[in-house]
């Protein structure tokens, strides 16, 4: 979809969210009590917390952010993150014509709803608070697509793994336990952003956010359960989504990353925890590798919880190696193996099609998808979106 007319307004820019879901055809059901709006929180820190401007008043409006390199990085962080979250909407939009349990639906509709609310709120940042680049960037963000979802597509999504194909529910669960967690992460380091309108939408958006990794969790965790899936297919797929996500963090020794912190934009994810310990000057050329290596071990983590579900005596899941299958950073492009050892090209390009998802793989989900035992069976929440409510009668308070 181009946009060709002019967003002078949010309310403009609603208009053309109505016309992308139609572009992408995005049917959603039982939608119609979702609260699609922008949520900000109204208690968080008055100061800055970190980075050279540590003390000062957060800024409220982007003519108080002292240079114009500081407002345009703002800007990139702002539109970046709603590519994301539009992004993972156009990859998972087609799983509804094919679900196993009823509260797989659910789980799947109330994501992408919030996705799409998360997009709203980054859009609505931008439009109220960067003047004509914002408003031209949120326009932007409804006219790039997924390029696997969209192959025809000329303008794919900023970030490598919003661009991938989430093609089954094993891809979307496995999707919404790792990628989803990066998005924990970097919402966790905009939290305390000295620019006050993001650090207000973080904590609204990290409370939805908490429900899409606990989907991704419990899901996979019920796939493990059901005992359908051979674990060498799950372990692709793994080794697949979570290489992706570790891309997310972006370059090691980035300088976006460090002036981000100097700037206190966007800070560790483990910010507070670590000035309390008294680490308060990290190395500022390091920080996506620190917060790269948080995620690793928390993931790391979860697959020794799933590999408590399985047989003693069957094969069990690995965490791929930090080194295996990156994109971006310093072993980007390199022929490090799963298990983290130097290969050859040729025996490299070997041991990604024996460890990622085989087009074999596919067929076997496929047969086996047909028994919807493949995955256990979830009860329905009573109040669908009882969560909202608070939301709802703080917005109408208003």
């Amino acid at each position: 979809m181009q946009i060709n007319k002019r967003v002078n307004t949010f309310d403009d820019w609603m208009d053309y969210l109505n016309e992308w879901q139609s572009d992408i055809g995005l049917k959603i059901p039982a939608a119609e009590n979702f609260i699609m709006t922008p949520i900000y929180d109204d208690k968080v820190h008055p100061e800055i917390e970190f980075g050279d401007f540590k003390g000062n008043h957060k800024w409220e409006r982007i003519s108080q952010i002292p240079t114009q390199n500081m407002r345009d990085a703002l800007l990139a962080l702002t539109y970046v993150q709603g590519d994301t979250e539009f992004a993972s909407v156009e990859q998972q939009r087609r799983l509804m014509e094919n679900v196993p349990h009823d509260y797989d639906r659910y789980a799947g509709v109330r994501v992408m709803l919030e996705e799409i609310r998360h997009g709203v709120q980054m859009c609505h940042v931008l439009i109220e608070h960067f003047g004509t680049s914002g408003k031209v960037e949120a326009r932007k963000l409804l006219e790039r697509r997924a390029s696997e979802a969209f192959p025809e597509a000329k303008n794919p999504r900023l970030l490598g793994a919003f661009n991938e194909s989430v093609d089954n529910w094993l891809d979307f669960y496995a999707y919404t336990c790792f990628v989803d967690r990066d998005g924990k992460f970097q919402l966790g380091m905009l939290k305390p952003c000295g620019f006050s309108p993001l650090a207000r939408s973080a904590g609204p958006m990290l409370r939805e956010e908490a429900f899409h990794l606990g989907s991704g969790n419990d899901g996979l965790t019920r796939i493990v359960k059901g005992g359908k899936i051979p674990v060498p297919i799950l372990q692709r797929f793994f080794n697949k989504w979570i290489s992706c996500a570790m891309d997310l963090f972006g370059k090691d020794e980035s300088s976006t990353a460090e002036w981000g912190y100097v700037w206190g934009f966007k800070a560790r994810y483990d910010e507070e925890s670590q000035r309390k310990a008294g680490n308060l000057d990290p190395d500022r050329k390091e920080l996506n590798h620190h917060n790269r290596m948080l995620y690793h071990k928390e993931v790391a983590d979860i697959l020794t919880r799933l590999n408590s579900f399985l047989p003693e005596n069957g094969p069990k899941l690995a965490m791929p190696h930090e080194k295996y299958h990156r994109a971006i950073g310093r072993w980007a492009k390199q022929p490090w193996s799963v298990t983290g050892e130097k290969l050859t090209e040729e025996q490299f390009q070997q041991h990604l099609r024996d460890t990622l998802p085989r087009p074999e793989d596919y067929a076997t989900l496929k047969d086996i998808f047909k028994d919807p035992t493949w995955i256990e069976d979830k009860a329905m929440p009573k109040d669908l979106w009882g969560y909202q409510e608070g939301i709802r009668k703080a917005t109408l308070g208003k």
